[in-house]
């Protein structure tokens, strides 16, 4: 197996994996704070790092049906949220493309 690539963000207020602390979001990628995730409460960000993302799987979710990859941890292979792939609904398109961090996975840096 290769070496592992981890990306470090600069920035004062990183979001990091619970887990292993590998940074994961920048506090200037949130879109939205009023997301709720299956650990409870999550972000919508428009960038994430040091992750990789399992198989598309359709799932109805609280907002409709879309299209999501699961997000892991690329260093300790943890869940740490999903990015939606396709929305279904023309309300929900401009999530496409965008990952939901849950809060419960992440610590923050730099607060």
């Amino acid at each position: 197996m290769g070496r592992l690539y981890v990306q470090n963000l600069s920035g004062e207020k990183i979001f990091k994996c619970k887990y292993c602390r590998v940074d994961s979001a920048s506090h200037d990628d949130i879109i939205s704070k009023d997301f709720q995730g299956r650990f409870g409460r999550a972000y919508l960000f428009k960038n994430a790092v040091n992750i990789s993302l399992g198989p598309s799987e359709d799932r109805h979710l609280l907002s409709g049906l879309h299209t999501v990859n699961d997000i892991y941890c690329s260093s300790c292979q943890q869940i740490l949220g999903w990015r939606y792939e396709k929305a279904y609904e023309e309300t929900e398109k401009y999530k496409e493309g965008l990952y939901i961090l849950e809060k419960e996975r992440m610590l923050k840096e730099g607060w």
